[in-house]
């Protein structure tokens, strides 16, 4: 690569530990990354933090979690052993007030995935994970909801394959019709076991 080409490659990113002090003409502030954390990111009940702790928890139980996350990547994780997972969350109870409970929906549409090769999204619409991982926050009661509680969580492990078979381009999928599919159920320390043995019924069946 040229100097030019190089200046425009991805960025490394390494995790920080939340000490960082932010900087202003070359002096250090009283404010450090993790103030900025607990400033941002205290609300782990909101939908777009509650779907980046979903795939928090997945990458910890898969134990591939000690990098960073990469939004533009082609699917949530990689395991160890190379099966890409995708992770898609819901939730009953949302922050804002509510009348009843959340109808659980999760967005399942194909995407055109970011091909590295060529700095660019690829022209056709796909699912490109091996299989994806539904995280529901089942609980149902306000005064008492955690996200931080695992035994408040869901776990369904489902084949992208019987997504691509049984639901096309459709773009949501509701739990009863998730629950039809007939997904590996587990709570959370099972969830890399779940997707072998699905993953492998699936591979029998075929």
């Amino acid at each position: 690569l040229n100097r030019q080409q190089s200046d425009f490659r991805a960025l490394m990113v390494k995790q920080l530990d939340g000490s960082e002090l932010f900087r202003h003409d070359g002096f250090s502030l009283p404010h450090s990354v993790a103030d900025f954390w607990r400033w941002a990111y205290s609300n782990l009940a909101a939908n777009n933090l509650r779907g980046h702790l979903a795939e928090f928890l997945v990458a910890s139980d898969l134990n591939v979690n000690q990098n960073v996350r990469v939004e533009w990547d082609d699917c949530d994780l990689h395991t160890e052993s190379g099966i890409k997972v995708e992770v898609k969350s819901a939730a009953y109870l949302q922050t804002w007030n509510q009348s009843k409970h959340s109808v659980i929906s999760f967005g399942v549409a194909p995407s055109r995935a970011y091909d590295n090769k060529i700095n660019a999204r690829k022209s056709e619409a796909a699912r490109n994970s091996d299989v994806y991982v539904f995280c529901l926050l089942a609980h149902k009661d306000k005064s008492t909801l955690d996200p931080t509680d695992l035994n408040q969580w869901e776990f369904y492990v489902l084949p992208t394959e019987t997504l691509n078979t049984k639901l096309k381009n459709q773009q949501t999928l509701s739990v009863g019709r998730l629950m039809s599919l007939k997904p590996g159920k587990c709570r959370y320390g099972e969830i890399s076991r779940t997707i072998d043995e699905v993953l492998n019924a699936a591979k029998s069946s075929s």
